[in-house]
């Protein structure tokens, strides 16, 4: 896999959303404790492959104690998953500002519009290639993925409960959800298909524009795009 500077650190965990108090200093070195153990999780998987190294390892190389990392993950697999959750994060973040009236599958689009920086989806990029070399991740991606689903259904849900006031299908949510979440992973394995896991901006952006489109697709209901013709990589 082509080797880029550490896209893991591109990452930052959200401080809230619109209207939220200004974060705390507290909350600033806690985002930081959990950054640095992540990128340390990241170094590790890169230079020693997957379960080559232990908490242990993870704890030493983020300058932190076993029991601090015990207070943030409650294992190296929980860790290398919230590579992947840090891009939702940032994804349902732009969700939440939506318009409560809009079409859900169009806010979702919209959301990933707004995330115009190609590199937010570096860190996810990163994982899932190393994912396609190295079985042995397949349990982390299967729980990111998971989490994601769970992510889905609640921030949909919500948004529901705001507009209409009474309690949605939990059948609607999960296909909701689901098909989101399915037309992820199809635009992960189409740019892989197509780029073999290269993070360079310009890569990256042909993800990004695929994870929009694959919402695109699923909004119209597939109605709107030929079978026949490949969507073309945008930059």
């Amino acid at each position: 896999m082509p080797s880029s500077p550490s896209p893991s650190a591109a990452y930052v965990a959200p401080s809230g959303g619109s209207g939220a108090a200004p974060t705390s200093r507290r909350e600033l070195n806690k985002a930081a404790t959990r950054q640095a153990i992540t990128d340390a999780a990241m170094d590790l998987l890169r230079t020693r492959g997957p379960g080559n190294f232990t908490v242990e390892d993870i704890a030493e190389a983020a300058g932190i104690s076993r029991r601090t990392f015990f207070n943030y993950f409650a294992s190296t697999e929980v860790v290398i998953a919230s590579v992947t959750h840090g891009f939702l994060d940032k994804a349902l973040q732009q969700f939440r500002l939506r318009p409560a009236g809009e079409p859900i599958l169009e806010s979702a689009r919209a959301a990933l519009v707004e995330l115009a920086d190609p590199m937010t989806v570096a860190p996810m990029a990163e994982l899932y290639s190393m994912g396609q070399a190295n079985p042995m991740l397949s349990r982390s991606e299967l729980e990111a993925w998971d989490h994601c689903t769970v992510e889905i259904i609640d921030a949909a849900r919500e948004r529901f409960a705001r507009v209409s006031g009474v309690e949605i299908d939990e059948l609607y949510l999960r296909a909701l959800a689901g098909s989101i979440i399915s037309c992820g992973k199809a635009a992960m394995d189409v740019w892989f298909a197509r780029c073999g896991g290269d993070l360079s901006p310009a890569s990256l952006s042909i993800l990004r524009q695929l994870l929009i489109d694959s919402m695109s697709l699923l909004g119209s209901g597939f109605a709107s795009h030929s079978p026949a013709t490949p969507s073309p990589d945008r930059h």
